[in-house]
């Protein structure tokens, strides 16, 4: 069986890619690296609703690092971009370079993102990042057809995960 390495950004996109990817016969690990997210506490907050997202549905997790200073300083200069600019490519480049580089340390076949889920990510964007990085092992889903966020957000209310209200970045709490 396939196995997918896939970057998690919260739970409620989580649980719609987890179950998709299973049910297209992928043996998926989580892999939760988001040093975008602000303050530390939402941080923690989606970190476990990831995890929670990923016992419910029988799959591992595995935690990258939190280090805000290595996010601040690959947007430095686009902070005043708005969502869906050039601030929010770079932040999409750097946690899918990072879950390319985890799935070749742990032997994955493959990496996807939950990015694609959500209705506020061009979907295109995000494959088209993923695609330049890692080639041949990125698999292009756009998440958000079939229902996607809609199944995803019913099975976050169904098993009481947390739900943000924004992208994550100390930038996007203001749009």
């Amino acid at each position: 069986m396939p196995t997918v390495l896939l970057h998690m950004c919260c739970g409620v996109c989580s649980s719609g890619a987890i179950q998709r990817l299973l049910d297209d016969g992928y043996s998926v690990t989580g892999f939760f690296y988001n040093p975008n997210i602000y303050p530390e506490d939402e941080y923690r907050k989606r970190l476990a609703a990831a995890g929670a997202a990923g016992k419910i549905l029988n799959i591992e997790t595995v935690v990258g690092e939190y280090d805000r200073k290595k996010w601040d300083e690959r947007v430095k200069g686009l902070e005043g971009d708005p969502e869906g600019g050039g601030r929010c490519i770079q932040c999409f480049r750097m946690r899918l370079e990072e879950t390319y580089k985890k799935a070749g340390e742990l032997g994955f076949s493959y990496i996807a993102s939950t990015l694609s889920i959500s209705p506020h990510k061009n979907c295109e964007v995000i494959n088209q990042i993923g695609r330049s990085i890692a080639q041949d092992v990125f698999l292009p889903y756009n998440f958000k057809k079939q229902d996607g966020f809609k199944k995803a957000s019913d099975f976050s209310k169904l098993h009481n995960l947390y739900r943000q209200n924004y992208c994550g970045c100390v930038y996007s709490i203001r749009v």
